[in-house]
Parts: C-alpha cells; structure tokens; sequence
C-alpha cells in the first residue's frame, strides 16, 4: 500500500487552518502529522479537514501550548502517546495504520536559549526528553514503524545554515546532536530525508525575526521523517514544500514529506 506523508509544526492550527487545508487540497498526502497545534483535541477544526477527506483523527493536545495531530486519509488506530519526562505535555501520539505500520508523531521541547541545563531547566528537559525515548527505544525497540515531527535538532553541518555560528545555538550543540544520535541509534531508524537527499543544504524552518526570510537563508532541518530499518527501503521522493513558508500567515516551518511503498 503506498502512501505519502507530510509533518508540519503548525504553530496554532486554529489561527493556520486555512494554511493547513491549502496544503491538504494542493498536496493531497495520505496522512498529515502536525506539532505545535496549540489547541485542545475538541477545540481542533476538523470539519474543514473532514470535507477534504481527511476523516481519521488521532490527536493529544492542551491549550495554548505543544498539541500533536495525525490526520489521515487512511483508517488508523490511535495507540497512544507518552508523556516523557513527566512533563504533562501533549507532545507525542502514535497511530497504527491497517498495513501494521505505526506511525509516531513526536515535538521535542525546543530547550530555551541558553545551551546550559545548569542555568536553563528547559535545555535539561530536552536532554532529558531525548534520553527517555532513547531509553524507550532500547526497552522497546520499534518495528515497521515511522517516527515524524519537530524534533527541535538540526543534527549535519548541511541542516544548518552556519556550522560554526550555530555550534553553541541551541538546536545545533554537539550535546543536542549526541542525544538525537542516541536517540536515533536506539530505535535503529534511518533519516528518511538524509536517504533521499544525501547532499547539500537542506532547511524546514526560517525564523519570523528575518525581514526576508526567503533572501536570508537562515535557516535550520529541525523537522524530520525517520522510518525503522526494516522499512526503510521503501521510502523515497523526499521533499521540503519551501514555498509553505511563504504562505499568508505562515508558520515558521515547511512541511517536509516522503512517500512509502508498503
């Protein structure tokens, strides 16, 4: 069963729905995961994305803050989501399509802005994030699974505009890189995207503080698309819909896709 997939931080899928159903119209992916919802499960606008045929819901989400959503074409089974670090955040929930394949819908905390655990807890509670699911992982290791979203780390010296101006930003720290590899080791899951596209410079978010984004460049791969190594060969046509980011009232990531032949 082919199928394609999109994950997008949304930032407010209340205040972007009609960024969300451009993007389900034009681009028509069989299931759209999105992070930073910002919004209840019962406050989500699912009757627009219901006329557009995206019928199937699986979705944890709080007000004003984090939220995670799978919309699907496709009939899919919610399985869960993990609260890791005890932090009461909506920031994970699994779905399992009917081909068996689970697909998880992850947003890390960003972490702050200062690189320090001892001076910033928020940096510590994305460490500490990475080191459960790492932990999870190794305890449960995945199978036919698909691990998406904003997971608030652009790893290469590609995914980033600077490498070294960046290299004590957070997002791009070598201890952020370290957990993230930890993290990825553990699962056994492959960078779908990296597979696709081995090469060159590759970005899903441009910050709001840029007058012109597009001309700056500035940008980061904080959003991803892994798949476990038993599948991984059946993905392909990776993508990052840049042009999303230009859209009215935009959110300050792109969607990022790729398809699976399953």
């Amino acid at each position: 069963m082919p199928f394609t997939l999109a994950t997008w931080n949304i930032n407010s899928v209340r205040l972007r729905e009609p960024i969300v159903c451009k993007l389900l119209q034009e681009e028509a992916p069989d299931v759209l995961c999105l992070q930073e919802c910002k919004s209840p499960v019962d406050k989500i606008p699912l009757e627009g994305f219901r006329a557009l045929g995206y019928e199937h819901i699986v979705a944890r989400g709080q007000k004003g803050y984090n939220g995670v959503a799978i919309l699907s074409k496709l009939p899919i089974e919610d399985v869960g989501g993990h609260d890791f670090v005890g932090l009461g955040h909506a920031r994970h929930v699994a779905a399992r399509l009917e081909n068996g394949v689970t697909i998880h819908n992850f947003y890390v905390p960003a972490g702050g802005d200062v690189p320090d655990r001892a001076v910033n807890e928020k940096f510590g509670q994305k460490l500490d994030y990475l080191t459960e699911m790492r932990d999870w992982f190794h305890g449960d290791r995945p199978e036919k699974a698909i691990l998406v979203g904003d997971l608030n780390i652009a790893p290469r010296e590609d995914d980033v505009w600077s490498h070294k101006q960046l290299l004590k930003i957070v997002s791009h720290t070598p201890v952020e890189v370290e957990h993230l590899a930890q993290t990825q080791d553990a699962g056994n899951w492959v960078d779908i995207t990296r597979q696709d596209i081995p090469d060159g410079q590759l970005y899903s978010w441009w910050s709001y503080r840029a007058k012109d984004w597009n001309a700056a460049d500035k940008g980061r791969r904080l959003d991803h698309v892994w798949a476990t190594s038993d599948i991984s060969n059946a993905g392909h046509s990776s993508r990052v819909l840049r042009a999303a980011r230009g859209w009215e009232k935009p959110s300050d990531h792109a969607p990022v896709f790729a398809s699976f032949d399953l």
